[in-house]
Protein backbone atom coordinates (compact mmCIF):
# COMPACT_ATOMS: atom_id res chain seq x y z
CA UNK A 1 0.00 0.00 0.00
CA UNK A 2 1.40 3.38 -1.16
CA UNK A 3 1.42 6.37 1.17
CA UNK A 4 -0.56 9.22 0.43
CA UNK A 5 1.60 12.06 -1.42
CA UNK A 6 0.48 14.73 1.22
CA UNK A 7 2.17 12.29 3.75
CA UNK A 8 5.28 11.57 1.74
CA UNK A 9 6.20 15.24 1.90
CA UNK A 10 5.85 15.79 5.79
CA UNK A 11 9.65 14.66 6.46
CA UNK A 12 10.65 17.11 3.64
CA UNK A 13 9.01 19.93 5.20
CA UNK A 14 9.99 19.21 8.68
CA UNK A 15 13.72 18.73 7.09
CA UNK A 16 13.32 22.33 5.54
CA UNK A 17 11.71 23.96 8.18
CA UNK A 18 14.71 22.59 10.68
CA UNK A 19 17.59 23.85 7.67
CA UNK A 20 15.87 26.94 7.93
CA UNK A 21 15.88 27.44 11.61
CA UNK A 22 19.40 26.28 11.40
CA UNK A 23 20.78 28.93 9.01
CA UNK A 24 18.35 31.71 11.10
CA UNK A 25 20.38 30.82 14.38
CA UNK A 26 23.74 30.74 12.97
CA UNK A 27 22.87 34.10 11.31
CA UNK A 28 21.74 35.32 14.66
CA UNK A 29 24.86 34.16 16.47
CA UNK A 30 27.10 36.09 13.99
CA UNK A 31 25.86 39.11 14.01
CA UNK A 32 25.49 38.56 18.12
CA UNK A 33 29.79 37.47 17.83
CA UNK A 34 30.06 41.02 15.27
CA UNK A 35 28.51 42.65 18.01
CA UNK A 36 30.29 41.73 20.54
CA UNK A 37 34.12 42.17 18.82
CA UNK A 38 33.74 45.82 17.49
CA UNK A 39 37.13 46.16 16.73
CA UNK A 40 36.87 43.60 13.78
CA UNK A 41 33.95 45.02 12.12
CA UNK A 42 35.91 48.54 12.21
CA UNK A 43 38.85 47.22 10.92
CA UNK A 44 36.12 44.92 8.45
CA UNK A 45 34.74 48.41 7.37
CA UNK A 46 38.30 50.34 6.83
CA UNK A 47 39.47 47.12 4.78
CA UNK A 48 36.12 47.55 2.67
CA UNK A 49 36.44 51.51 2.32
CA UNK A 50 40.38 50.94 1.00
CA UNK A 51 38.96 49.77 -1.80
CA UNK A 52 37.81 52.72 -3.07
Amino acid sequence: MRMPAALASRPRRRMRLALGAAVCAALLALVFWLYAEPGFVVMLADQIWACF
